[in-house]
């Protein structure tokens, strides 16, 4: 787990340092291997579960909901399926009370927006935490993030530039530049969690 916090921190550093820059030289070059298919990409678009069950996908979609200021609700969805991997009880509850504090209780660093009475029933869930303590308020982000972000990013150049073929124009303002630039930069994140 920390492995891949660490991994997706660095992602998420990288992916703001994309720039147009001619003197950062050669474009970083990404093997065959770590190429995402066609038709990988496409099945993002099937559902959001797709996309987030996808190393890539997840990081692409993380990188976006930065973009947007929101990736609290990925943050938590994913700290959620790392917590019902927990085997020791006796982890439980200190892990349980990390989560809490830093996504649901009302100083939460990352605040997530939960209904009163979710956030209510996962209070209650604290007193003894189990791994299904937070499985409402999991599902209630996820219906979020399903209904709100997913539907833009889809729309975005985040996943329109990497599900397009490479050399298509994007659009009428012809940006060949840019569109260039972001599905390198785009490849770049996504590789960096293969």
């Amino acid at each position: 787990a920390k492995d891949m916090k660490h991994r997706l921190g660095f992602l998420l550093q990288k992916s703001d340092s994309c720039d147009y820059s001619s003197s950062q030289g050669k474009k970083e070059k990404i093997s065959s291997s770590q190429r995402l298919s066609q038709e990988e990409v496409r099945k993002w678009a099937d559902s959001l579960e797709n996309l987030i069950h996808h190393d890539r996908g997840l990081a692409a979609f993380r990188a976006f909901l930065k973009s947007e200021y929101s990736e609290e609700n990925i943050e938590f969805w994913v700290s959620c399926e790392e917590y019902k991997k927990t085997k020791s009880p006796a982890k439980l509850s200190p892990k349980a009370r990390k989560i809490y504090d830093e996504f649901i209780s009302v100083q939460a660093t990352k605040e997530v927006n939960l209904d009163s009475c979710t956030r209510e029933k996962t209070s209650h869930n604290m007193l003894e935490p189990t791994l299904s303590c937070f499985d409402e308020a999991q599902r209630k982000i996820f219906t979020l993030m399903e209904k709100d972000s997913y539907r833009r990013f889809l729309k975005s150049p985040y996943y329109l530039d990497l599900v397009s073929p490479p050399g298509a124009g994007c659009g009428p303002e012809n940006c060949k530049r840019n569109h260039t630039h972001t599905l390198d930069c785009n490849s770049n994140i996504i590789s960096q969690c293969a």
